[in-house]
């Protein structure tokens, strides 16, 4: 992991086209600006994990039973 200090207004480029900025740090908070293209992705870190856990837990929820019958369904 690259850690890198950066004061009110500076920025870090990542790769050709994104560029990452501090906006404002205020209470222990730092309220971070991200600019880079319509095609790349961003997303925090908790949103991802609340997903996957979400995920996991539907899963486990699915019988078997219902698990076979959707292969059946998806050989045809």
């Amino acid at each position: 992991m690259l850690v890198l200090a950066r004061k009110l207004g500076e920025s870090i480029v990542v790769g050709e086209d994104i560029i990452i900025k501090v906006i404002s740090i205020e209470k222990g908070v730092v309220k971070l600006g991200i600019e880079a293209p319509k095609d790349v992705s961003i997303v925090r870190n908790e949103l991802l994990e609340d997903v996957k856990d979400l995920n996991i837990a539907a899963s486990k929820e699915v019988s078997s039973e219902s698990l076979s019958l959707l292969s059946k369904i998806l050989k045809k």
